[in-house]
């Protein structure tokens, strides 16, 4: 089932306990049988679960975890139970870290791994492709930099040996009993770079804000629609007492935000990345510092010698050169009105 996944190119295989296996071509759901039997997912989950994985889910009732299959390749899974019994998602993962070429993006994001100290995180909707970039970015310094990286994930991804740095993975849950526990463990572990999978509740958001303020560059994924909208998840995580000291801090730590989508092409054969940046210049951190953040994304529009663009400016340049339709740029834009390319 997952080796037919990968030769159809599915980003995602869904094993539905009583119900359809589908996958997820393109964005999109396809079912490919009509029904599989709860044991025969049963089974399926426990031949890829180590011992102390399957009593973890026997327990939790849901887990997330990775595994290889020899020829197949890598996958990250959830396993969770529901009414009919036992679900699965499988997501097909590079075995080897991607370079920004091959997930077509830009050149330009390579100098955002540059920095010796602050914050750079990678944000969008889920299935967007964060961990990706993230992982291109990280084998990106691992190539050229001569420095100690530190990941904390949950699970581990995409594994990164060892190139010109010294890299050291961490699980949370697994190696360490969680995020907030590596992540102050991390500060005693001589890292130069942290890399967090992903920026979960407000623990880790302090955490992560205290190392970027203490000398150390940390990577991290968030859950969020745009830029903006970053900026004021990190700052809202905290209690209102504490915001001003948040913003202060956010101006001076935080370098800049990538906010990604993966958008249908124009043919229906794939997606393509499409992009929108905000870079934390003394302009823009005065912004943050002065609760002005609803004026970012005009600084933001105007910003592109700075490095800065919208999403739907992003959109506007893959519609001018045919990579994907004006209608698709139309629905994921937050200003329809910016959307002049294919007029």
């Amino acid at each position: 089932m997952l080796g037919a996944g990968v030769e159809a190119k599915a980003s995602d295989v869904h094993l539905h306990a009583g119900g359809a296996l589908k996958q997820r071509r393109i964005g999109e759901l396809v079912v490919v049988e009509e029904q599989i039997e709860p044991a025969l997912v049963e089974r399926l989950v426990a031949a890829s679960l180590s011992a102390e994985q399957r009593a973890l889910l026997a327990h939790e009732g849901e887990l997330d975890y990775c595994f290889d299959l020899p020829g197949i390749g890598r996958f990250r899974a959830n396993a969770y139970r529901q009414q009919r019994g036992l679900d699965a998602v499988f997501r097909s993962i590079p075995d080897r870290p991607p370079t920004l070429e091959e997930l077509g993006l830009p050149e330009e994001l390579k100098k955002y791994t540059d920095y010796h100290q602050g914050m750079v995180l990678i944000t969008g909707p889920a299935g967007c492709g964060k961990s990706a970039t993230l992982a291109a970015l990280v084998n990106h310094i691992n190539e050229n930099r001569d420095d100690h990286i530190l990941t904390v994930e949950d699970p581990i991804e995409i594994v990164h040996p060892s190139k010109r740095c010294l890299v050291n993975q961490r699980h949370a849950g697994h190696h360490t009993k969680s995020f907030s526990r590596a992540l102050r463990a991390a500060l005693r572990e001589d890292p130069d770079i942290i890399v967090i999978g992903e920026l979960r509740d407000l623990e880790t958001i302090s955490l992560a804000m205290t190392a970027a303020e203490t000398g150390h560059f940390v990577l991290a994924t968030l859950h969020t629609a745009n830029a903006v909208r970053t900026v004021n998840r990190m700052i809202g995580a905290f209690p209102s007492n504490e915001q001003d000291q948040v913003r202060a801090m956010l101006s001076e730590s935080l370098r800049a935000v990538i906010s990604q989508r993966l958008v249908p092409t124009s043919d229906g054969q794939g997606r393509v990345p499409a992009l929108e940046m905000l870079v934390i210049n003394r302009a823009i951190g005065n912004l943050i510092r002065d609760q002005k953040t609803i004026q970012i994304r005009s600084s933001m529009q105007t910003g592109k010698a700075h490095g800065m663009y919208l999403l739907e400016q992003s959109l506007n340049d893959l519609v001018a050169k045919g990579r994907i339709t004006r209608e698709v740029a139309l629905s994921l834009a937050e200003e329809q009105k910016l959307i002049t390319a294919g007029a």
